[in-house]
């Protein structure tokens, strides 16, 4: 298995100003087996410690958590010296024991030379719920699924990356694109959670598939119960089990009245941030204008919102495997929500996109999403198929003038007269064709 997180993590290691690393990112990504990975291939030696199999640690880290006093301590677990520069100190379950994450102060001050990582399950709701936090001595690395082009790694496709990377903005021969367009309905089925595409690979079977996926839904649910404060769990559950009807409308933006007949904003707005903290969902807000910064023009009001993955998508929609790979009618009724979730997915893992949002009228013009650049603001339009019709996209244009406007289908690649119509399987190249 290979994680492109993993040059990031390589480059975090040989910066002069590293500060201790925290790994964000929703359960079952792959935080811990990303940085085990890296640990072994980059390291000459790995203390691992998981502070929810270890609760005795608690008490310790109550004490005195001076840098040489928790070395003393890991050192004596682990059974041999913690060396700088060689060992990598890895936190796992880190919010589990909140102060052991502003012990990373500490370190960030007076070790640097030691390399530490930490990642926890629900780390991003731990560190808005209050928890001593140590801002400004820490560097941020967020981990989300496989994303498409991981994927095709994973399937050992690397020549066929390397061949769409080096191709350019020319046509894609004829057998490339029915290969691709293949990978791409297995992906809209499996998705990328790293146990459910480890699991395709060693049984090509997709009723195993469907179970590893209603297996990780069942943890998503049970957290709602375990970490979730009781007054917001039964939202929590109302609020998750909406959202393949919410994507299934052809205005997308969310309605709290189909969360529960009489929901009001006020009322869930505490477990809406619970699911966001999660990373179980993203969202996307409404732009009333496309100019700089964007974030200025934000509308509160009018979001989308959207999950973790889009194999998880498609187990909560009901919608089997079948009805994708062969393409029947059920899968025509409902493929625009899923390739919306699979088109931010590709979009949300480029590092040069900061934030994503959607544009709509005042009428009934909507484009899809739309993001910037250090340099230009660029609005997507997703196609699920070969039909390139977009009456929104030249509302947009007619307005707004863009210098160059992204339309994804399952169309060869082409850019004419400032459009880049883009096929869905090459958005993970999207940065080449913008540079």
């Amino acid at each position: 298995m290979r994680r492109l997180a993993l040059c990031d993590l390589i480059a975090w290691k040989k910066k002069k100003d590293r500060l201790p690393l925290i790994l964000k990112g929703a359960r079952q990504v792959g935080k811990t087996w990303l940085l085990q990975e890296f640990g072994k291939t980059e390291f000459e030696d790995v203390l691992y410690v998981n502070f929810e199999n270890t609760p005795g640690l608690k008490q310790d880290f109550d004490e005195d958590i001076s840098v040489h006093r928790i070395l003393d301590l890991l050192g004596a677990l682990h059974g041999r010296r913690i060396k700088p520069q060689e060992t990598l100190i890895i936190f796992d379950e880190v919010q589990e024991i909140p102060r052991a994450l502003t012990a990373l102060k500490y370190f960030a001050e007076t070790a640097p030379e030691y390399a530490i990582c930490c990642a926890g399950s629900l780390l991003g709701v731990a560190l808005h719920s209050g928890t001593s936090f140590p801002v400004g001595k820490v560097d941020f690395l967020s981990l989300r699924p496989f994303n498409f082009e991981e994927f095709l790694l994973a399937n050992e496709e690397s020549m066929l990356i390397d061949f769409i990377k080096k191709n350019g903005i020319h046509q894609i021969p004829k057998a490339i694109t029915g290969k691709l367009t293949g990978y791409l309905k297995q992906y809209l089925v499996i998705g990328g959670m790293p146990a459910v595409v480890m699991a395709w690979l060693d049984s090509r079977d997709y009723s195993l598939i469907e179970k590893r996926q209603r297996d990780i839904l069942e943890t998503y649910e049970n957290d709602f119960s375990k970490h979730a404060p009781k007054n917001i769990v039964p939202k929590l559950r109302y609020l998750w089990n909406s959202i393949p009807s919410q994507l299934a409308k052809e205005n997308k933006k969310f309605i709290y009245g189909l969360v529960r007949t009489g929901a009001r904003a006020r009322d869930y707005e505490e477990a809406l941030l619970w699911l966001l903290d999660s990373g179980l969902l993203q969202k996307v807000s409404r732009i009333t204008k496309p100019a700089m910064p964007l974030k200025a023009y934000e509308d509160l009001k009018a979001f989308k919102l959207y999950l973790v993955d889009v194999g998880l998508l498609r187990v909560m929609s009901e919608l089997p495997p079948q009805a994708i790979v062969e393409g029947n009618r059920i899968f025509e009724e409902y493929k625009g929500a899923l390739t919306e979730q699979f088109v931010l997915s590709e979009l949300a893992g480029n590092d040069f996109i900061r934030s994503i949002y959607y544009w709509a009228s005042e009428a009934t013009a909507e484009v899809d999403f739309v993001f910037a650049d250090n340099n230009n603001i660029y609005p997507v339009e997703v196609k699920a198929g070969y039909h390139l019709r977009a009456k929104s996209l030249k509302v947009y244009g007619d307005r707004y003038n863009p210098k160059l406007v992204i339309r994804t289908s399952l169309t060869n690649i082409q850019l004419n007269e400032g459009v880049l119509d883009i096929p869905l399987y090459i958005l993970f190249n999207l940065g080449a064709y913008l540079a």
